[in-house]
C-alpha cells in the first residue's frame, strides 16, 4: 500500500525521499566527523603492529555508533528530540541546551543540503530501482566531498564498495551496460593516473590524490565510459573558477592544495542526472 502510494503521487515521494535525506544527513556529519579519525587511530595500531610498539588497549571505544553523540565542549549525551535535523537546532537557537555553546551552523547545513539533494533525485528518476540506488551514491557523494574538503581524504572504504555497486548495476542496465561500465572504470581510473605522472613528471609534485582516480573510476562503473570527458570539463572548469577566486579574495594561500573530490563528486552527480542534456550541450558547443 505504501510502495503503490509513492508510485502515484511524485510529491509524496518526493516528500518522504526528502525527510529520509534530512535523517541521513544527520548521520552524515558522524560519518564525516568520525571516519577519518577511526582511519587514523587504525594507521596508528597497524604502525605499532609494524614496529612492535606496545599498543594502548585502555583507548575508549570510537566508532560510527559510540560514543553516542554529544557537545563537544561540555560533553553532555545530546538526547533523542534535541537531534532533530535542522529543526533541533532552530528550535535550541543553535547552541547547546545544556551549556549554551554555539552548535556550527554546519551541522544543519549538510543536514539540509542531504535532504534537498535526495529531492532532486526523487524528482528526477520518480519511483524505481533507478532512485533506490541513486538516493546511497548521492548520499556517499556528499560524504566524500564534505571529508575530502576536511581532510583531503576520499576514503576507499566509501569509495570502492560504491564502484563494485556500480559495476554491478551495469549487469541489469540500470544506468549503463557492463561493457561501457568496465571500460568506463578502466578509463576513469587511467586518465587521471596519467595527468598524475605527467605532472610529477614535470614539476616533481604530486597534483592529486589516488583517491580521485578511484571516485572517477566510480563514475565510469556508474555511467559508463561516455561520460568521463563531460566530468572531467565540468569539474576542472569549477574547481578552477573557485580555486581562483578563494586565492584572489585571500581564503586560501596560493601554495596550499586545493581538494578536487567535492568538483568530481559535483560533476558526476550532475552527470547522472542531466547527463544526455549535458553531453549534447558540449558536443554542440564543441562543434561535434
Amino acid at each position: 500500500m505504501v510502495f503503490a502510494t509513492l508510485q502515484q503521487y511524485p510529491l509524496f515521494l518526493i516528500g518522504v525521499v526528502s525527510v529520509l535525506g534530512l535523517l541521513v544527513g544527520s548521520f552524515l556529519n558522524v560519518v564525516i566527523y568520525r571516519l577519518p579519525v577511526m582511519m587514523q587511530a587504525g594507521w596508528r595500531r597497524e604502525c605499532q603492529e609494524y614496529l612492535k610498539l606496545p599498543r594502548d588497549e585502555a583507548a575508549e571505544v570510537f566508532n560510527l555508533m559510540l560514543p553516542a553523540s554529544h557537545c563537544p565542549s561540555c560533553k553532555t549525551e545530546i538526547k533523542a528530540y534535541q537531534n532533530i535535523p535542522v529543526f533541533s537546532y532552530l528550535l535550541l537557537g543553535g547552541k547547546c541546551a545544556h551549556c549554551g555553546v554555539k552548535i556550527a551552523i554546519r551541522y544543519p547545513l549538510i543536514e539540509a543540503f542531504t535532504g534537498l539533494c535526495s529531492a532532486v533525485v526523487a524528482w528526477h528518476f520518480g519511483y524505481g530501482w533507478a532512485l533506490a540506488f541513486a538516493l546511497p551514491l548521492t548520499w556517499c557523494l556528499i560524504a566524500l566531498s564534505f571529508i575530502d574538503i576536511d581532510q583531503q581524504l576520499l576514503p576507499d572504504s566509501i569509495t570502492l564498495p560504491m564502484l563494485w555497486l556500480g559495476l554491478l548495476l551495469s549487469l541489469f542496465d540500470i544506468y549503463t551496460n557492463s561493457y561501457d561500465a568496465i571500460i568506463g572504470v578502466i578509463a576513469g581510473y587511467m586518465s587521471l593516473w596519467s595527468v598524475y605522472q605527467l605532472f610529477k613528471l614535470l614539476t616533481g609534485k604530486e597534483g592529486m590524490g589516488y583517491g580521485d582516480f578511484k571516485l572517477l573510476a566510480l563514475f565510469g562503473a556508474w555511467l559508463g565510459w561516455q561520460y568521463l570527458p563531460l566530468i572531467i570539463l565540468l569539474s576542472s572548469l569549477v574547481g578552477a573558477v573557485v580555486g581562483i577566486a578563494m586565492i584572489v579574495f585571500g581564503k586560501r594561500d596560493a601554495g596550499k592544495p586545493i581538494p578536487f573530490g567535492p568538483y568530481l563528486a559535483m560533476a558526476g552527480w550532475l552527470a547522472m542526472l542531466f547527463g544526455p542534456e549535458l553531453n549534447a550541450l558540449y558536443l554542440h558547443t564543441a562543434g561535434l
